[in-house]
């Protein structure tokens, strides 16, 4: 049995606050600290030669855990900074023409937004698929927006408002049949939900390091499918695109057949180190682990908010697990009860009205019970 307590007395975070905004931005915990600390010693020893972590075996670490979480190829993956490049890679990858047509996703997180705007020029058509209340409504707005000009549908695995997970599975199948390109930004789904890219036919997908992966700010990934790697342009190409990038001169003309042509340049190393270890310690619970004691903890934070008159939105989706919980309760200014809990050192978010929390596993019931003691009390308290 997994010993929570320990990742809950692993996280210097909770000595001061009730961090729940696990699907916005992650604190660190001691043992990466410390991982980071060990880097930066030998670092300052030796510089560059320093035994204490070297790219190739550190590289290898994170896009063997990764693979082996989303079930793909390890050439398949590249180490990028952030979602939004990652979305930049795949969009002007892609050889659109006049009168094609990218859907996305209504009330989108601009990541997956703005790096699709500049195929309007080329006369190429945006339009936006209505969330729906369910992942079944919003699987049929799909399908009814789709027409034989869509080319392309990039869409989130989980919508970061309101937490509903949107029905990849069946959505890569519809896309497959008709020839589309399935685009998925995996920042809130992946460590999260499951997420098979095979099972689900994803061929591209872009995702952050700083969410439910518990990694570092400025740290994302790519995945392209193999098959589609050899079809897609690159927008950059920098000294590590190349094959036998280590030898400089002469320069080359052949680009990496792997993703790793992604990691154009120089990268940045001790993000790499941070990622290793928080990566190493999920991967040691086990995945599944993991995202079972998020959807444990978001439950019971759930059942809590409804005893005191709190409307949930993922009650829309009971079938459906999800560590998101959008709220909201009739009658109280949403705003000012945001305020108030993050005056009292509770950090949630503040998303289409509703106040989000997202628990991660060193969060525990004891903080939970707190966040709805005090939402209990807030409508009588001043800011």
């Amino acid at each position: 049995m997994t010993d929570w307590k320990y990742y809950q007395n692993n996280y210097p975070v909770n000595q001061n606050l009730i961090w729940l905004n696990n699907c916005g931005t992650t604190p660190a915990s001691t043992d990466t600290k410390n991982s980071i600390m060990r880097y930066l010693e030998g670092y300052a020893e030796k510089g560059v030669l320093s035994e204490v972590e070297k790219y190739p075996s550190v590289r290898k670490s994170i896009i063997r855990i990764l693979s082996k979480l989303l079930n793909c190829e390890e050439e398949e993956l590249g180490i990028i900074h952030n979602t939004s490049e990652g979305m930049n890679f795949i969009s002007w990858g892609f050889n659109l023409k006049q009168n094609d047509e990218i859907l996305l996703l209504e009330n989108e997180y601009p990541s997956n937004v703005y790096p699709w705007n500049h195929w309007k020029e080329h006369g190429v058509k945006i339009d936006f698929i209505p969330q729906g209340l369910t992942p079944e409504e919003f699987f049929f707005n799909l399908k009814s927006k789709t027409t034989s000009h869509t080319k392309v549908i990039s869409i989130s695995a989980v919508h970061w408002c309101t937490g509903m997970p949107l029905p990849i599975e069946k959505i890569g199948d519809f896309c497959s049949q008709h020839s589309i390109d399935l685009v998925i930004d995996g920042a809130q789904g992946v460590g999260h939900v499951d997420i098979d890219v095979k099972k689900c036919k994803i061929p591209f997908m872009a995702f952050s390091a700083w969410k439910w992966l518990l990694g570092p700010i400025g740290l994302g990934v790519i995945y392209v499918n193999k098959e589609k790697l050899k079809t897609i342009k690159n927008a950059f190409l920098g000294q590590n695109s190349v094959v036998e990038a280590d030898e400089y001169l002469p320069y080359k003309e052949e680009i990496r057949l792997g993703a790793e042509r992604f990691e154009y340049s120089t990268v940045n190393f001790m993000d790499w180190v941070y990622f290793k270890s928080i990566l190493e310690t999920l991967d040691k619970i086990g995945f599944p682990t993991v995202m079972a004691r998020i959807y444990d903890l978001a439950n019971y934070l759930k059942s809590g908010l409804k005893s005191i008159g709190y409307e949930v939105l993922s009650d829309r989706f009971p079938e459906n697990n999800t560590g998101i919980i959008a709220c909201y309760k009739q009658g109280t200014n949403t705003q000012n009860t945001f305020q108030y809990l993050k005056n009292n050192g509770i950090v949630g978010a503040l998303r289409l009205g509703n106040l989000r929390f997202a628990p991660h596993i060193y969060n525990s019931e004891e903080q939970l019970d707190k966040v709805v003691q005090m939402l209990k009390n807030s409508d009588n308290q001043p800011l």
